[in-house]
């Protein structure tokens, strides 16, 4: 019988999310044709971007207990499958202050912990070790810890590997998760300016990205360090200048008090708006719990794209007028049940004006505001955190503002029915993409509390300080060898030199800057195209209803199948790891696309393309 060979490139938790369902579904359909899986992947199985080997004090941003790799009912799940934390438990981790150890010392582990990337890495590794235990005697696998540099196809796939070892494949999974940017004119401008004038600044450096962050340890503690971004990325890149070179955190009132090793460069924070990341409220919603949309549904969307087809016969939907009013409404109705501590009856509902004021306040803070000098500014901006922090502590049920910025997350299906597959306009998801998704990530996809409370306790330290306010650009001064950042307030120009920059942002995915060598291979053979929405590329590679990446020709290749952050473009939101028991898009994705791979499998369907509309 013939042996079908399969390509997983890229293995992470999208790639296990590929393998568990390759397991469930030919078990349960009883598929007996031999199937080889080659594993494509340059670290440890399943660790993707949560290597175990990385420092502790790196966190998950996601409470442990809303974490899984087992979906439900599935033949993992039922072979003693556990949660994130339940895993934790199992194993024996204990918190020990801000350690987590087996050793049986410290406290249990609760539900609410955000535990260390470190952790997770060793989760998704254990979650292999399990699937591997599952697998029937007609699958086998062969590992390859390295990268894929290049995919061809004649009449079946070749992947190149980069050793130069060839494999041919007759199916292939991308899920090769987040990745990096190909140098931009920034990146070579900064960098060159280093090579220039390090010999009379040594202490100068530039780096495109903080990962790993064991990179980081190469600059000097006299050095002066910009992180651009106040992000996750940018508390990662803190965490690593200061927990990361022997700094502590000692508890001091209802904050806390950060204790100096000595070894810190001095660390000063910037970004496009500056506007500090809002920490996530306690969870009192348990484990499944969310806010039930009233006004904003997955129904209501659907309803507002066949009004349009009826009225202009285009079911393209217009963001800022047809879906941002009722997402504003639905987050007064959360803002106003909290503060009655109430269910209110949506029939009757109408929203408060003082309410709506206040959350267009937490939307766009900058909104007809100007700062006379960098201190008003920096009184701004520590207010905003210490405000934030307040509120997080009531808890996402009791505070009123946390109730209202957590709707952002809980109505993402809603989100999602809007944003996907070309539903604006190309303008409107512009604006979406651009503009409105990063003030979502701000205020509701923010760091645990942790974070800003150490983040309070740095600057009482004076490890870290303002980089000016808004709009603040860097600059090359030729004359100091140094770079410069220059703002300009109402009635101060701000300036303030550095000696190394590092970019704390995670770049998004496009094939037409993904610096990685297989994006671009796989976009030199035509393979894959990037994503439009008419004019307008808001990133991810096109792909079909079934995942099937679209090629140059503008067919869609139906032994090819991409699944995760290379297609957030059509899809939204495609990098959240699935909670126990709601429904999940890794899981949906994974199942679609290996169901499709089955089918043909078995059917021993090979045609090299089908037609597909450009714009599916």
């Amino acid at each position: 019988m013939r042996v079908n060979h399969l390509a997983i490139i890229g293995f992470g938790p999208r790639g296990l999310n590929v393998l568990d369902r390759i397991i469930e579904n030919v078990i349960n359909d009883a598929i007996q044709d031999p199937i080889h899986l080659h594993i494509i992947n340059p670290g440890n199985p399943g660790q993707g971007s949560h290597p175990a080997e990385q420092p502790e004090h790196l966190l998950v941003n996601t409470v442990s207990s809303q974490i899984t790799l087992f979906a439900g009912n599935s033949q993992a799940l039922k072979a003693g499958g556990e949660s994130f934390i339940q895993w934790a438990k199992t194993a024996g981790y204990r918190r020990d202050n801000d350690t987590f150890t087996q050793n049986g010392v410290g406290a249990e582990l609760t539900d609410m912990e955000y535990l260390p990337r470190s952790l997770l890495g060793e989760y998704l590794t254990d979650y292999y070790q399990r699937l591997l235990k599952l697998l029937p005697e007609n699958i086998t696998i062969t590992e390859y810890r390295q990268f894929a540099v290049n995919l061809t196809k004649d009449e079946r796939f070749t992947v190149t590997l980069q050793d130069g070892k060839r494999i041919a494949c007759d199916f292939v999974f991308l899920t090769t998760g987040h990745g990096y940017r190909k140098t931009t004119h920034s990146d070579s401008h900064f960098s060159a300016f280093c090579e220039r004038h390090r010999d009379r600044n040594p202490l100068l450096a530039y780096h495109a990205s903080p990962y790993p962050v064991k990179r980081l340890d190469t600059l000097s503690a006299k050095c002066r360090v910009l992180i651009q971004g106040f992000g996750l990325t940018a508390h990662d890149t803190i965490s690593a200048l200061t927990l990361g070179r022997g700094g502590r955190y000692i508890k001091s009132g209802d904050g806390l008090e950060y204790i100096a090793s000595g070894r810190e460069p001095e660390i000063v924070l910037s970004s496009r708006q500056c506007l500090p990341f809002a920490g996530r409220g306690i969870n009192q919603k348990g484990l499944t719990g969310r806010h039930t949309g009233q006004f904003l549904t997955p129904a209501v969307v659907e309803a507002i794209a066949a009004s349009n087809i009826a009225e202009r016969n285009s079911k393209q939907i217009d963001f800022q007028s047809q879906i941002l009013p009722l997402l504003i409404k639905e987050m007064a109705y959360a803002w106003q049940c909290a503060l009655m501590q109430t269910r209110l009856d949506p029939e009757t509902f109408s929203a408060d004006e003082h309410v709506v004021a206040q959350i267009e306040q937490v939307l766009w803070p900058l909104r007809n505001r100007t700062f006379d000098d960098y201190p008003s500014w920096c009184a701004f901006f520590l207010e905003m955190v210490n405000h934030d922090l307040q509120q997080a502590k009531s808890g996402n049920m009791n505070s009123p503002l946390k109730a209202a910025t957590d709707v952002l997350r809980d109505v993402r299906e809603a989100l999602r029915r809007a944003v996907e597959w070309n539903g604006l306009t190309p303008e409107s998801h512009r604006y979406f993409i651009e503009s409105f998704n990063p003030i979502i990530n701000r205020i509701s996809f923010g760091p645990p509390l942790r974070r800003n409370q150490e983040l309070l306790a740095l600057f009482a330290a004076g490890v870290v300080t303002l980089g000016g306010g808004p709009a603040t650009r860097i600059v090359c001064d030729e004359s100091q060898s140094r770079f410069v950042l220059r703002g300009q307030f109402t009635r101060q120009n701000y300036q303030s030199p550095v000696d190394a920059i590092i970019i704390a942002r995670l770049d998004a995915y496009s094939p037409l800057t993904d610096g990685s060598e297989l994006t671009r291979n796989l976009l030199r053979n035509g393979l894959i195209t990037p994503y439009m929405n008419g004019d307008y590329h808001p990133g991810g590679m096109a792909v079909d209803r079934e995942l099937h990446p679209i090629n140059a020709s503008g067919v869609a290749d139906e032994n090819l199948w991409a699944i995760g952050f290379p297609v957030e473009g059509p899809h939204y939101y495609t990098h959240a790891l699935p909670r126990p028991h709601l429904p999940s898009r890794q899981f949906e994705d994974a199942n679609i696309s290996v169901k499709s791979c089955l089918r043909r499998l078995v059917r021993q369907e090979y045609p090299l393309t089908t037609p597909v509309e450009a714009s599916a």
